[in-house]
């Protein structure tokens, strides 16, 4: 009996095959350029045969330590992110690449004591090097790819999808899918209705509403979502993608319509129907992966070292005002997921009474005298390292509300959905720039700092805020 996988255990043995062919075409390159330096002559220490250099203990200890390096290079390179359909082009690229990376570090850590001082040879044996590792691992690559690429353009790989937006523009995306030669992957599932479309009659295929989404694409097993609406009414539309967030499914959009948001992105696919990809930021997969690294890190040492910072505010906020020590405030982030961000308490217990969610001023009562101090200097805030560890926030990132104001900005901005495409951040642009907002006018305009850094995302943006950040902190601009 021949069992039929589906797409995601596909994926699992598409990853484990590119993860197993790295690793064991990373050791045939390192045993590959251990032979030849040992034929051209460039080995430290006696060795007389080549039997005796390969398994001499350094050598066998590299072939152990050396590959096992490379695939933490490949790890963060982001190849392995997306396994079932990469580009030829950013394949070839990144591969390029992290073997460079890779051959760098074996130098500096293995090879720089067999420099013979002869600069051509030198650069001889890295390129060797180089030249070895990028071409047994991308060869390897390079298949696995191509062999997933025929499975898709034959139908043989699929990916359940569904179209948001029922209207006349929605089918006739879908029937020019279905009449293209090659697929493209997508097995449209069904249909979503936006408020306000007026849904195709005679439609095949079933047409669900916006509240049945998470149980429909549990039940199908959904992989991506493209957005294709009839109208242009961006804030019905935004409205309904500011719903798709919370899938964690990638979400698609024609350019036609997604350049009205005034959002530059990438396009996703060349070849077949060109969609922007809205639930990723602009940052690569390897630069993703670096922040994300980057974050536990600091993190942890944060939560370290500022221990006994810790423990005197939280002393001075108990000995200055009746409360908690922190407060906990529901907050929407990343996939418009809801989390609770923790800081240390600045206000007086039960500051909103009312049950109204209420933005603080310059002069708010509710601020205790040391609440105000912390406020000015951000110390109110140092808690959330605990938020970046848990994966809920970045250390930069875009400022998350509540989702009470959350609504009211998308009503004004419908592009501020966009943001929950990545996780929050303890500081931002918005931050750094705006500061603090009293109100939702100042929150629309914080906003267009917020998007702006969505389309600028890097690690050295990253370190230009948290540059501004520490200067407002010393300075005490917090407020």
């Amino acid at each position: 009996m021949k069992i039929r996988l589906d797409i995601n255990n596909k994926a699992h043995l598409q990853r484990i095959k590119y993860v197993l062919g790295d690793y064991v075409m990373s050791n045939l390159a390192w045993l590959t350029y251990n032979i030849v330096r040992f034929q051209m002559g460039h080995t430290s220490g006696n060795y007389y045969t080549l039997d005796n250099y390969l398994t001499s203990k350094i050598v066998l200890l590299g072939q152990l330590i050396f590959p096992l390096l490379m695939m933490v290079t490949y790890i963060f390179s982001g190849y392995y992110n997306n396994v079932c359909r990469k580009s030829r082009v950013q394949e070839l690229l990144t591969t390029m690449a992290s073997s460079v990376i890779n051959t760098l570090m074996i130098f500096f850590l293995a090879l720089i004591n067999d420099v013979i001082g002869v600069r051509g040879t030198d650069y001889e044996m890295i390129l060797i090097l180089w030249a070895l590792l990028f071409g047994f691992v991308y060869l390897v690559r390079a298949i696995i790819t191509n062999i997933a690429s025929r499975q898709i353009k034959s139908r043989k790989w699929t990916f359940p999808t569904l179209i948001i937006g029922c209207g006349s523009a929605a089918m006739a995306f879908v029937n020019k899918l279905n009449s293209r030669r090659k697929s493209s992957g997508y097995e449209v599932k069904g249909f979503v209705n936006i408020p306000g479309e007026n849904p195709v009659k005679g439609n095949p295929l079933p047409c669900y509403e916006l509240d049945e989404l998470q149980e429909v694409c549990k039940r199908e097993n959904i992989w991506e979502l493209i957005v294709v609406p009839s109208r242009d009414d961006t804030p019905q539309t935004m409205n309904a993608i500011n719903h798709l967030f919370a899938l964690g499914l990638p979400i698609m959009i024609s350019p036609e319509y997604f350049n009205k948001m005034q959002t530059p992105v990438s396009i996703s696919d060349i070849y077949g129907e060109p969609l922007v990809n809205i639930s990723r930021s602009s940052m690569s997969d390897s630069g993703k992966n670096l922040k994300r690294a980057i974050d536990v890190m600091v993190s942890l040492v944060a939560l370290v070292v500022l221990s006994p910072l810790y423990a005197i505010v939280s002393i001075i906020i108990k000995a200055t005002s009746p409360g908690p020590i922190f407060y906990l405030q529901e907050r929407v982030g990343l996939h418009n997921k809801p989390f609770n961000i923790i800081k240390f308490r600045s206000m007086v217990e039960n500051a909103e009474s009312s049950g109204k969610p209420q933005l603080t001023s310059d002069n708010d009562p509710r601020i205790t005298p040391f609440g105000r101090f912390m406020r000015k200097y951000r110390i109110d805030e140092l808690p959330q390292f605990w938020n970046v560890l848990k994966g809920e926030m970045s250390i930069v990132g875009p400022r998350p509300e509540r989702q009470y104001y959350v609504d009211q900005i998308i009503k004004r901005v419908p592009a501020y959905a966009l943001l929950h495409q990545v996780r929050p951040g303890i500081t931002s642009m918005g931050m750094v720039k705006y500061g603090y907002a009293q109100n939702v006018d100042e929150m629309v305009e914080r906003v267009a700092y917020d998007l702006m850094y969505l389309n600028n995302m890097s690690l050295l943006n990253d370190i230009k805020i948290l540059i501004y950040t520490v200067k407002i902190v010393f300075t005490g601009r917090g407020m």
